[in-house]
This record gives structure tokens, sequence and C-alpha cells, in this order.
């Protein structure tokens, strides 16, 4: 399975209360189905709407859907990076519109501050799953898409679609033992241990060797 990206600039920034009670919030249009988006991708109407039904009942209805700042490169949520709690994830048309909660984390604090600036955010869904090609070209979401977050907040939400796909979509995800890993990270890891490990072989056999010069 791929890691799976989508971002969207038109969302409004919403202030609730007063003082120390005030909330900061972003709302917009956070998934999109049945239409052929920037990145040559569709979403299935059906796929999409089971899924986030699934998102629905496991995280925001739990406060578990959480979200960060910038551009993780995994599916896997990192509670240090957080900024934003989605409060509500609604179907509207062929549109799935959301609401976040900016909180008062490290993060958040960021960006509150910048949306307080006047910064333009925007928020990237993120999700693994396959995609097949049709004839015309289009890229298909597959029938094994899992939302992993229905949006994190980005910077640059009209970054080319290269940039996305050079640093979020390069990998293949697996589910291994109940745990999704990244192949590739795998794959290197087992070499970096193996080169250790024969580098450390290698070591101590010069080290007996030295020891074995020096008793002469």
């Amino acid at each position: 399975m791929k890691l799976i990206t989508e971002e969207i600039s038109n969302v409004k920034i919403i202030t609730e209360g007063k003082g120390a009670g005030k909330k900061l919030y972003i709302e917009g249009v956070f998934l999109q189905g049945d239409i052929k988006n920037r990145n040559g991708r569709m979403y299935p109407m059906e796929t999409l709407s089971r899924e986030v039904k699934r998102y629905n009942e496991t995280f925001v209805k739990k406060g578990r859907a959480l979200g960060e700042l910038g551009h993780p490169d995994g599916p896997t949520v990192n509670l240090d990076r957080v900024s934003h709690k989605i409060t509500s994830l609604v179907q509207e048309g062929s549109n799935f519109k959301g609401k976040a909660q900016i909180l008062n984390t490290p993060m958040g604090k960021i960006a509150s501050s910048l949306l307080d600036e006047g910064v333009m955010l925007g928020v990237s869904s993120r999700g693994v799953g396959s995609l097949r090609t049709t004839n015309e070209g289009h890229k298909v979401v597959g029938e094994d898409f899992m939302l992993a977050t229905a949006a994190d907040i980005v910077a640059d939400p009209s970054a080319p679609d290269a940039f996305v796909q050079g640093i979020m979509e390069g990998k293949e995800w697996v589910w291994e033992g109940g745990i999704l890993r990244e192949q590739l990270a795998e794959r290197t890891q087992k070499r970096i241990n193996t080169l250790v490990d024969q580098r450390r072989l290698e070591e101590h056999k010069l080290n007996l060797f030295n020891e074995f010069l020096s008793n002469l």
C-alpha cells in the first residue's frame, strides 16, 4: 500500500469564546469523492464514505482524531507534532466537511500564531491504500484505503505535485504483525544492522591481530 495525501487550501478560521476560554478552529472541505483531483486521483464515494464512517466511529467520536503541523513522512500520527483535534467530519454531497480545534500543544501554538498573523494555511488528508490506473490515465484509490488522519495542517497547500509525491508517496507500506511498517525502511534497517555486525566482527578480528603482534 502507498501513502496517499491530498491537500486543500480553502479552509476558514473560527474563534469561539473570549479570554481564557477562547478556542480556535479551522473548518472546510477536508475530503472529496467521485472527482479527479489535481493529483490525478479519484476516491470512489463508496470507499470514501465507508472509511469516513469508520474514522468517525473509531477516532472522531472518541476524541482521538488528531492531526499534525506539517508533512509527516508516514501514516502514523506523531504525538509530539500534534497541533489540532478533528471534532467533526460530515458528508455534504460528494464532499466531507470537517472542523478541527487548534490545541494548546507546542505545534498547536505555532499554528495558532501563524493563523493570528494572517498566514494562509491549508489541510492535507493522509491515508494508505492501493492505486489502479484507468485507461484514461486516472489513478483510482482502491477499496483497501484506510484514513490515517482527515487533516494535517500544511503551510504550502499549493506545493507542486512532484514535491508531494516525492516526499509522501515514494514508499510502500504493509501490515506486519498488526503494525503498519514501511517496507524500504525495514529492509534498510536490516541491511544497516548486518553492516554494523560485519564491521564489529572485522574490528574484533583486527583487535585480536594487534594483540597478537604486541605479544611477539
